[in-house]
């Protein structure tokens, strides 16, 4: 059985970075938040693109402050993230 949850990312930790690192801590903070909050290894959480992209959507110097995702834990160890599907 799988194990979803939809996951609020504070990104405001990456504003202590150089500007032209920030992107990259931003990526990096979602790794460490979702592998503290879902048990799992870092080397186990798989980012999707569509996360990259909302992350480098205004550059590498303006990541945004917060990210909502969403994990699924399956049970191999593996966690996916990904953005929430809206519903209409």
């Amino acid at each position: 059985m799988a194990d979803d949850r939809i996951i609020t990312v504070p990104l405001r930790i990456t504003r202590i970075t150089p500007r032209t690192k920030r992107a990259n801590r931003a990526i990096s903070e979602i790794r460490s938040h979702i592998a503290r909050h879902m048990k799992a290894d870092q080397s186990q959480i798989w980012i999707d693109t569509a996360v990259n992209e909302a992350v480098w959507q205004r550059g590498i110097q303006k990541p945004p402050r917060r990210i909502t995702v969403r994990a699924i834990k399956l049970e191999d160890g593996l966690v996916e993230v990904s953005l929430p599907v809206e519903t209409e």
